[in-house]
């Protein structure tokens, strides 16, 4: 289970804007990570010991994935509608990461604090102009300090 928890580098996290101030200057950094790297976390885990499968309910797409742990199949299911850009492979992503976050993967993106950032304007919408730091717990190198101290308490 730590192997699929443990944080993503810090490079591999983008960022998108959610709530604004009214005149669009400022907005809360939402942290996500890309569907490649879930893909590559569950090859490092797995190996080839994992699969995938989409389904629909009404208009969502749901994903299971599937692990094979000790000769048994375990699975778990997410689903997403579609997104505002490429509607469907947004779905299909969406829903996919949602499946791997119930097995850990990028589970602690949901656990950062809210950041405030900058904005800046770039045709009709706005990004962030500089990203917000993570917690150490929140990177590699101190989500292995804390599973180290755990090994030793």
């Amino acid at each position: 289970m730590n192997a699929l928890k443990r944080p993503f580098d810090p490079k591999k996290i983008s960022w998108r804007v959610g709530a604004t101030t009214k005149d669009k200057s400022n907005g809360i950094a939402l942290a996500y990570i890309d569907a490649r790297d879930v893909m590559h976390r569950l090859d490092e885990v797995f190996c080839m010991d994992w699969q995938c499968r989409y389904s629909h309910a009404e208009t969502k797409t749901v994903c299971e994935i599937g692990v094979l742990i000790e000769g048994s199949w375990i699975w778990r299911a997410g689903g997403a509608g579609d997104s505002d850009i490429e509607a469907e492979k947004g779905a299909l992503s969406d829903a996919f990461k949602r499946a791997a976050v119930l097995f850990g993967i990028g589970q602690y993106l949901y656990s950062l604090p809210n950041s405030w950032v900058e904005l800046e304007s770039k045709g009709n919408s706005h990004v962030i102009k500089s990203p917000p730091s993570l917690p150490a717990w929140a990177t590699p190198e101190g989500f292995d300090a804390i599973m180290e101290k755990r090994k030793t308490a």
